[in-house]
């Protein structure tokens, strides 16, 4: 009886523990994780962005941290004057190159009227520019809407380029 007791004890423990290790190993759960945050990016010392959402997950292995629930983001020169807004439904930084990549209902706004809208953007941070391949919608100050398939611009929309444009606009190209 006492043996049968010990035995059984011993599976108990075993197995409880053998559970533990392998809930706290199981792929894809984050590291950590936090409801309503704002992280800072910079370069070399100089605020580059600031973006906020309300829930992130962070995970250490992969090096990269994922935010969703009305992620903004908030871009600025170099000077740390704001510069534009980005807004998306999600967004995962790179933690080694502090590269991001926005997605669903992206609309980025440069503080001078500019307006970009697509489903996808990357901010390259080295480079700080905005790029997508996706197709794209660009209003202007002029009140011109520009359509396109993929975009490369400045994090303040000032020098901005469409691969493949269409659209409407106002302007007389003689």
């Amino acid at each position: 009886m006492v043996i049968t007791l010990i035995i059984l004890m011993i599976m108990t423990l075993s197995c409880s523990e053998q559970l533990i290790n392998d809930f706290q190993t199981k792929k894809g759960l984050p590291d950590q994780e936090s409801w309503g945050v704002n992280i800072i990016l910079t370069n070399e010392g100089v605020i580059r962005a600031k973006i906020a959402s309300e829930h992130l997950e962070k995970y250490n292995e992969k090096k990269f941290i994922s935010l969703d629930n009305n992620v903004v983001v908030d871009f600025y020169d170099n000077y740390e004057r704001h510069s534009s807004t980005l807004t998306s439904d999600s967004a995962e930084v790179n933690q080694s190159s502090n590269d991001m990549v926005a997605r669903g209902n992206v609309v980025a706004v440069s503080d001078s009227g500019i307006s970009l809208y697509t489903s996808k953007l990357l901010w390259d941070s080295s480079e700080e520019k905005l790029l997508t391949k996706e197709k794209i919608m660009v209003t202007t100050t002029d009140l011109d809407t520009i359509y396109g398939i993929g975009f490369e611009s400045d994090s303040n929309l000032e020098n901005w380029k469409i691969i493949n444009p269409s659209g409407v606009t106002s302007k007389d190209f003689k």
